[in-house]
């Protein structure tokens, strides 16, 4: 595909930290928060925040990095596998150690601040992109804290954004549970309908910023290249390893209407 749809806005890749290839750590409900007593937070934090671990970690700017991959909390070394924080107002990816994550496990932090993103990933059937009018075979969909359904298309450009009709992703929502289920801003409704394929997920947004990665990083030519396809490939593969499959629940074919040309990827 040569470039973006008429009418659609490109826009830089989400903000997946370079060199971070790893996914969230699973099992993020045992471990051990930072101790509370281990001095104020990097950037000379006011007395007046709260006197708890996550008011620390919520009063200091992103730390600076001081390993290999650091937490981009506290700066302590990571592990390979390890859990992703969403900084919501700069739609960007942090990793994050076990301690920092596990503050917030449960939703806590400042709103429009720090969102932990889940492992949870489903194949699905049943939902059709063609419904939300996607003019393009391979896109991820985000909810936002507003409600707002907006579609991401991966280019070699970057992503290119578009706002998704509300009343037709309420229909959509309303007849499959895992879309209506979908968590704002840390999940996606992920579909690949193009050269034969036929990929239909719920993901964490960290997949689609590494799938956005991927397009940028191997795009050649008009077409993106065998090669980036056989990658695209491979990265829906591992997501099926990774996976419960859903997709033999019946319901009818498959409607891929629409999504007949070359895509944008990531």
């Amino acid at each position: 595909m040569s470039g973006p749809a008429p009418g659609l806005t490109p826009g830089p890749a989400p903000g997946l930290r370079s060199g971070c290839t790893s996914g969230p750590a699973p099992g993020l409900g045992s471990g051990r928060a930072p101790d509370s007593a281990s001095g104020p937070p990097a950037g000379g934090a006011s007395t007046s925040e709260p006197a708890s671990a996550l008011g620390r970690v919520l009063g200091r700017p992103v730390a600076q990095r001081r390993a290999a991959e650091p937490c981009e909390l506290c700066g302590e070394p990571l592990p390979g596998a390890h859990a992703h924080l969403l900084e919501e107002r700069k739609d960007l990816l942090l990793c994050a150690c076990r301690a920092c994550a596990l503050l917030f496990e449960h939703g806590e932090g400042a709103p429009g601040r720090f969102l932990l993103v889940p492992d949870r990933r489903l194949r699905l059937s049943g939902p059709s992109p063609s419904e939300l009018g996607v003019p393009v075979g391979l896109a991820f969909f985000v909810r936002g804290s507003d409600g707002a359904v907006v579609a991401h298309y991966p280019s070699p450009a970057g992503a290119t954004r578009w706002e998704v009709d509300a009343a037709a992703w309420d229909r959509l929502a309303s007849r499959h549970e895992e879309l209506a289920s979908m968590r704002p801003a840390v999940e996606a409704f992920l579909v690949a309908m193009v050269r034969g394929m036929d990929e239909r997920w719920l993901v964490p947004i960290d997949d689609c910023h590494r799938l956005v990665a991927l397009v940028r990083r191997e795009w050649t030519g008009m077409s993106g290249g065998q090669r980036l396809w056989d990658r695209i490939a491979t990265f829906f593969a591992d997501l099926g390893g990774a996976a419960p499959d859903r997709t033999n629940r019946g319901g009818a074919a498959p409607d891929r209407t629409g999504f007949e040309g070359a895509v944008p990827d990531r």
